[in-house]
């Protein structure tokens, strides 16, 4: 009896339907955990290189030996870094063109690096909203194959003349074997994807002080310029 209870046996005993939503709940519990692992990797680089950069840019460098060295060797996932080498890519461009007013150089400044931050941005959320449609769906799949299978298992009842609690539980336990299954592809993606948005949002914030204080630098610096 203990046998014939076991997990694997209500699985494979399941109709295919249930076995099919399992499956499924399954893929879906794989696939969030590779991302899981995957995106703890990703935050936990782009944070260290994040503080990387601001010590380098704080130091007192140059601005201009910075980009030529930033450009030279670029940092694999370092926001910070690509903001930076956008804006004054940008601001170079178009100091060296003649007769442009300072506030165009800025305003071109800032557009270029509001859409290295867009961009950052959407590297940040990548996988994200998987996470969330699993979260969100899979307590909903397991349910269906847990109904899908109480039908079944009811249906098989008809049958029977005498119904007895032995008869019933094996048709039972299987089908809430889904809802289990659900349960357990959602709870793990509804955590990462709280714990990753608030991260993301972290960086997202951090990195557009850097643009702020960063244009703040690059303002003082055109003017000194036409002033000089």
């Amino acid at each position: 009896m203990e046998h014939q209870m076991s997990i694997w046996s209500l699985i494979s005993g399941a109709s295919f339907i249930v076995q099919f939503v399992m499956l499924l709940l399954f893929a879906a519990s794989v696939v969030s955990w590779w991302i899981i692992f995957q995106r703890a990797s990703v935050f936990s680089v782009a944070r260290k290189n994040m503080l990387s950069f601001e010590e380098k840019f704080w130091s007192g460098m140059d601005l201009t030996q910075l980009f030529r060295d930033v450009s030279a060797n670029p940092t694999a996932n370092s926001g910070l870094e690509v903001i930076f080498r956008a804006g004054f890519k940008e601001f170079n461009r178009l100091r060296q063109q003649s007769g442009v007013d300072a506030e165009v150089i800025l305003e071109g400044t800032q557009r270029a690096m509001r859409v290295a931050l867009s961009r950052e941005s959407d590297k940040l959320d990548q996988h994200l909203p998987f996470l969330a449609t699993v979260g969100s769906t899979s307590p909903y799949i397991g349910l269906f194959g847990t109904v899908w299978g109480i039908m079944n298992s009811f249906r098989g009842l008809a049958q029977e003349h005498q119904a007895t609690l032995a008869t019933v539980a094996p048709g039972i336990s299987e089908a809430l074997v889904a809802t289990a299954m659900g349960l357990f592809a959602a709870i793990p993606a509804v955590i990462a994807y709280n714990r990753y948005s608030t991260k993301a949002d972290s960086l997202l914030k951090s990195y557009e002080t850097f643009a702020e204080e960063f244009s703040s630098i690059l303002h003082r610096k055109v003017h000194a310029s036409k002033a000089s």
